[in-house]
Order: structure tokens, then C-alpha cells, then sequence
């Protein structure tokens, strides 16, 4: 998950960067590569993840500088998924330099603004439009076998994030075996849902604060996990997001406007009240999965911010399961476990 900010490049956050061996080795190679002698560098953004990015500048002239430690990150996806987005016609940044073996690539900048940033009530047809529209021409340019499939074995790795992370270390839920049943039975359900969706590329985090406010717009981002797999989870993040919630109106017109669009791209997608379903059940598996990330990201990894957004995702889960009875067990953990642990309804 990546955010967008824009720090004033200063002498002061020149020196904190120089103070930090990594970020001032990234600073001296992309000067290097772009023939600058002197450049301001300055942090740009903050990753849930251990890449971070930097902002150079050299008068009106800006470009990214991501540094993505080897021993913890790997750039080639990033490269290869930009390469097929670019030929997808989606807007994302420019690759001017690379040293994978170091770990930095050095990048065209697509500005300061996401479009968590600006979206309002007034913008927001336009700026979805805009998203929806990108999405589909991402989705189009699907082929198998090029992007690692979105398969069981993952599915059920993400949702496990969920028992191990949220409920046992965050929540301190001793689960019992019926707990576990019930929770092994939803996940089936859940992964043979997803599984039958028709495929396509899908950018795993499609959502306002991965997409930029640029020319032509949106700039997308942070799109290196990228996979194949089920047509309706980039849809579903885009308007169930992580760090806003809209109303269910918005959320409804928001599929619907997809769904239109790509039936009239030819995308395979299914009938509306079966697709409606689809984004219910792969919503409910990243919901689920993003109370595990996030539970992770505070309790491994010292980035406890992530945990104030959690609640949104239990209202989100919570909105859902009283529609499908074959998810009653998983329903009753949440009401008899989950809520009583919150304090009060999320």
C-alpha cells in the first residue's frame, strides 16, 4: 500500500537522507544517472512495504527514486508489470535508469497528488469514470501465463493473514475448533468462489491512493504484485477502499458503471446479479486479508497506522455476510468474538 506526500526539499531533508547510508547511496546514483551534480533529495512517499521512495529535484524538474532492498524486495516484478501496463495504454511511470542488483530504479514523477487526495462528492463521477475506465483497458490486455496466477495456494495464504495475525496476535482469540471449522469452511467456500471467476490481469490494489491525479489521468501505481486471477477484485478495491468509505449508492453506481463498460469492451464478464455476487465474495477475501495485513504491519513491522483503518474492514465484512446464509458460521465469529473485542459496533 502506497501513499503519496510531498515534503518541501530541503537542506534539512538532504542531510536526513545523508545520514542514512541507503538512502544517500539511492541519492548519489540517480544523480549519477541523470548527470546532475547537485540535486535535492528528499523523501516522497511512505509503503506498507520495505520499498520507500525519494523526490529529486533539480529546478523545475523532478523525478522518483525508488529504493527496494534486494535482500527484501525484488524490482523485476515492477519493471515487467510496468512494461505491460505501458503497452495496455494505462499512464504509469517512465523506467529512465535501473540497477537491480542494488535495488534502486529511478523514475519519471507522476506528481503529489492521489486521487484520495482530491476525490470529492463533485469530482467523483469523472475521476471513477477515469479509474474504470483505465482498469478496463488494463483487464483487455489480459493473456495467461505471463503474470503468476492468482491460484489456490495464494488465496489461501492471504486469508490465513487473517486467523494468524488479526484474531490470535491482534485480538488475542484463542480459537476454538469449531472457530476453525468455521473459519476452513468459509475459506473453501470463499477460494472456490474465486476461483471460478472468468480471469483476467488484476493490479491488487487498485484504489484511489495508488492512482494519481495526473495528465492523462490516473497515474497508476504500486502494481508490482500484480497477477491473473478473478475479474472482480480490482473493481470491488476501487470502491471499497481502504482508507474511505463511501455510501452504498456510490459503491453501487461505481460497479455498475464497470460492469456497463465491460460488457461493452467484450471483458467476460458475467450477468450483473452474478457479478454483483463476485464482488461480494472477493471482496470478502480481501476484507479479510487486510485485517491480517494490517494487524501485521503494527505488530511485525512497527507501522501500527494501518490499525486504525481495521474497523472500515469489519463494517465491510459485516455489511456482506448477512446476505449469504452459506457464510452463517463465519457470520457468528464475527458477531460472538470479533465485535465484543472492538468495544462497540466498528
Amino acid at each position: 500500500m502506497h501513499s503519496s506526500s510531498d515534503p518541501a526539499a530541503t537542506p534539512a531533508a538532504d542531510s536526513a537522507a545523508d545520514s542514512d547510508p541507503r538512502a544517500s547511496q539511492a541519492g548519489a546514483w540517480a544523480r549519477g544517472a541523470l548527470g546532475l551534480a547537485q540535486a535535492s533529495f528528499a523523501p516522497a512517499s511512505a509503503d506498507a512495504s520495505f520499498r520507500r521512495y525519494f523526490r529529486l529535484r533539480s529546478g523545475a524538474q523532478s523525478w522518483i527514486v525508488m529504493d527496494a532492498p534486494p535482500q527484501q524486495e525484488d524490482c523485476r516484478p515492477f519493471v515487467r508489470v510496468a512494461g505491460l501496463l505501458q503497452a495496455a495504454g494505462l499512464h504509469v511511470p517512465a523506467i529512465l535508469a535501473q540497477d537491480l542488483d542494488q535495488g534502486f530504479l529511478l523514475l519519471s514523477d507522476l506528481g503529489t497528488q492521489t486521487l484520495l487526495d482530491v476525490l470529492d462528492a463533485g469530482n467523483a463521477d469523472a475521476m471513477f469514470g477515469d479509474a474504470i475506465d483505465a482498469l478496463i483497458a488494463w483487464q483487455r490486455a489480459s493473456r495467461p501465463q505471463v503474470l503468476p496466477e492468482y491460484d489456490e495456494a495464494l488465496l489461501r495464504r492471504e486469508l490465513q493473514l487473517f486467523p494468524d495475525w488479526y484474531l490470535e496476535r491482534h485480538l488475542g482469540l484463542a480459537l476454538d475448533s469449531a472457530a476453525r471449522r468455521a473459519l476452513e469452511d468459509a475459506f473453501r467456500q470463499l477460494i472456490d468462489a474465486a476461483l471460478a471467476q472468468p480471469a483476467v490481469y488484476v493490479h491488487r490494489d487498485y484504489m484511489p491512493r495508488n492512482l494519481m491525479f495526473s495528465r492523462p489521468n490516473p497515474g497508476v501505481l504500486d502494481f508490482q504484485d500484480a497477477v491473473y486471477g478473478p475479474l472482480a477484485y480490482d473493481p470491488i478495491s476501487l470502491f471499497k477502499d481502504a482508507f474511505l468509505s463511501w455510501p452504498a449508492s456510490r459503491v453501487e453506481w461505481g460497479l455498475r458503471t464497470y460492469h456497463n463498460r465491460a460488457e461493452a469492451a467484450g471483458l467476460p464478464v458475467p450477468p450483473w446479479p452474478q457479478f454483483r455476487i463476485d464482488c461480494d465474495w472477493i471482496g470478502l477475501q480481501r476484507h479479510l486479508k487486510i485485517l491480517g495485513v494490517f494487524a501485521r504491519l503494527t505488530l511485525r513491522d512497527g507501522k501500527p497506522k494501518y490499525l486504525a483503518d481495521t474497523p472500515r474492514f469489519v463494517r465491510y465484512v459485516m455489511d456482506v455476510l448477512p446476505d449469504y446464509p452459506e457464510l452463517k458460521p463465519l457470520a457468528v465469529l464475527f458477531e460472538r468474538q470479533v465485535l465484543p473485542r472492538l468495544g462497540a459496533a466498528p
